[in-house]
């Protein structure tokens, strides 16, 4: 085997997901990457408002919408893994969806530890919908500007995933396979958070960033988005670990395939929609 094989199948042992530790409290990477992707949103919105006359926003506007959207993401992500993947735990154990504290053995700081995507999708929509009613504007021309500058920021999100070592990868036999701490046996397995980083970050980005301008339907970014993701999404996590309390929910579909399902079929009844509006 050679000396970059050994390396990259072996990277996720080498890496620490804390940055620094005070007592009991410790500041992770994931975290970080939270922060690194909401600003990359920011600094890709702002720079659109500022070449793109067509959207009505200052940056002040821009700011107020940023934190509608950064709270419905994390209300929305904290509930949706709650509700898609883990109800009858937090049923039986109600506090743990808000308290980032474990507290049945002394006292101990865990953050808040679940969160899904779809969820999170949800929370933002209602966020933005929010803040477009709140200020008396579209919420499809918010789309408009916003949608394009996700997925790169979705990127970071996802190597935050890949340094914590979570969301890992069916077991593999091909040499892109990495060994997982957190993973059960001593097994390669797919390095999912890296081509979710990939595919649904950078590559959705490219794709959505170039047809910003070419498509002329007013809302159509939303749609082409939802499409676009529930694609990329259906598909990796054919290489992705299901959740050990849910496994395959139907058939050989995971949770992710049977959500992100649904995201297509609503960008495609969505943009049918907008596109016969538009032809009105």
């Amino acid at each position: 085997m050679s000396n970059f094989a050994q390396w990259w199948q072996h990277l996720p042992e080498q890496m620490n997901p804390v940055i620094f530790s005070i007592g009991s409290f410790s500041l992770q990477y994931y975290g970080l990457m939270y922060l690194v992707a909401f600003t990359i949103v920011y600094i890709l919105a702002l720079f659109r408002l500022k070449r793109e006359p067509r959207f009505n926003m200052d940056s002040e506007k821009l700011q107020e919408l940023m934190v509608a959207m950064i709270l419905g993401i994390i209300i929305g992500a904290r509930l949706g893994y709650v509700l898609f993947y883990n109800f009858s735990y937090y049923m039986h154990n109600p506090l743990e969806i808000v308290l980032p504290f474990d507290i049945s053995d002394g006292f101990r700081f865990t953050g808040i530890a679940g969160m899904s995507y779809h969820g999170g999708l949800l929370g933002v929509l209602f966020g933005t919908l929010y803040f477009a009613r709140k200020n008396k504007t579209s919420f499809l021309d918010i789309a408009d500007l916003i949608v394009p500058c996700v997925p790169l920021g979705y990127t970071f999100g996802r190597l935050g995933n890949f340094i914590n070592g979570e969301l890992f990868g069916r077991i593999t036999e091909r040499s892109i396979g990495m060994y997982f701490p957190q993973a059960p046996g001593i097994q390669l397995r797919h390095p999912s958070q890296l081509y979710e980083a990939f595919f649904e970050g950078i590559v959705l980005f490219l794709i959505l960033w170039f047809l910003k301008k070419r498509i002329k339907i007013s809302g159509a970014m939303l749609p082409l988005y939802l499409m676009g993701y529930g694609l990329f999404r259906f598909l990796i996590e054919y290489t992705r670990q299901p959740d050990p309390q849910l496994g395959f929910v139907l058939l050989k579909f995971s949770m992710g395939q049977l959500l992100s399902s649904g995201m297509i079929i609503a960008g495609g009844l969505m943009l049918v929609y907008l596109n016969r509006k538009a032809q009105d």
